[in-house]
């Protein structure tokens, strides 16, 4: 369940408790005349089915309470309630395949925004990918795989573009080529210095029987992609918390082509850098392209779902 808040002028509180009780998902329906200070006016609450939260939203939108008040939306982990219980039996669809697009939003425009800690953890995992790849090794890889934040940014530009957000847009892209750039640049350095030690000699990219993935663009990796896009925004979508999974699955077609274009460069091996950075490209696209359909098929399910919404029970007022 959602417990939903909102903040509306006295003479809408009317027109917002009869949203509320027309919508079959929603239930303990409470108003607080005279409650909120800033803006004046009253407080409204009531717990939804999550399958309910988005066209009761619209509809809050469509009376201006989001202009002229607030609407605060926080998830319940436990309800204790038959009414709750009859609430959600009533809503149409399923809970886990709802999509909250403000929620959604909310949270995919924390991890948009370039940081110093994204900026760093991608560092660290392009290094530790660059090490991983030279010595041909596929457990520094999954650790490296295992830092990667970029699933973040990749998550918002995809919906960035659904929702039409440039700005959104503009400040997931910026943090994936500054980070990126800011990655490869640090990496290249350590493996100039790791060459002038002689910790990287110039036959360590000969037998790359384990790695080769990493630069060679093909159908497969391409397939990696889309699937990892896929599976990133289900469980984004999901809230399922199983973010370390899927970023593991998400940075096996990233950062370690990251890392590997670096020490490439640093070889001389032009060819190969050039196809990490190809494999990059491909992949970080094809992650956003199946991220962007899956969020397409999810909210014209969710529209088909509100058009099919059923009359409110009587029993579920």
């Amino acid at each position: 369940m959602i417990r939903l808040r909102a903040l509306c002028p006295s003479e809408r509180t009317p027109d917002v408790v009869a949203v509320l009780r027309d919508d079959p998902g929603t239930t303990h329906v409470v108003v607080l005349p005279g409650s909120a200070v800033e803006p004046a006016g009253d407080v409204v609450e009531a717990d939804l089915a999550r399958e309910a939260v988005e066209g009761v939203i619209e509809h809050l939108r469509g009376l201006g309470i989001d202009r002229d008040g607030g609407i605060d939306l926080l998830a319940l982990d436990t309800v204790v309630s038959n009414a709750a219980d009859r609430a959600e039996e009533a809503a149409p669809g399923e809970g886990v395949d709802a999509v909250i697009w403000d929620e959604l939003l909310a949270r995919t425009g924390q991890d948009a925004r370039l940081t110093v800690t994204f900026t760093v953890m991608l560092t660290i995992a392009c290094l530790l990918g660059a090490v991983g790849v030279v010595t041909d090794s596929p457990v520094t890889v999954v650790g490296a795989m295992v830092l990667g934040p970029e699933f973040g940014p990749l998550a918002a530009l995809a919906v960035a573009i659904a929702r039409r957000r440039p700005r959104l847009a503009r400040e997931a892209a910026t943090a994936l080529v500054v980070g990126f750039a800011v990655a490869l640049a640090v990496t290249t350095a350590g493996a100039a210095l790791g060459r002038l030690t002689g910790a990287v000699t110039d036959d360590a990219l000969g037998d790359l029987t384990q790695t080769a993935f990493v630069y060679h663009v093909g159908p497969v990796n391409l397939l990696v992609a889309l699937l990892a896009g896929v599976a990133g925004m289900v469980a984004l979508l999901a809230g399922s918390g199983s973010g370390v999974l899927v970023g593991v699955f998400i940075s096996v077609t990233t950062v370690p082509a990251a890392g590997f274009a670096a020490v490439a460069a640093v070889l001389g091996a032009w060819s190969q850098a050039l196809g990490s950075l190809a494999q990059l490209a491909v992949n970080v696209v094809g992650i956003v392209v199946a991220a962007l359909l899956v969020l397409l098929l999810a909210g014209s399910r969710g529209r088909g779902a509100a058009t099919r919404r059923p009359s409110r029970k009587p029993h579920a007022a």
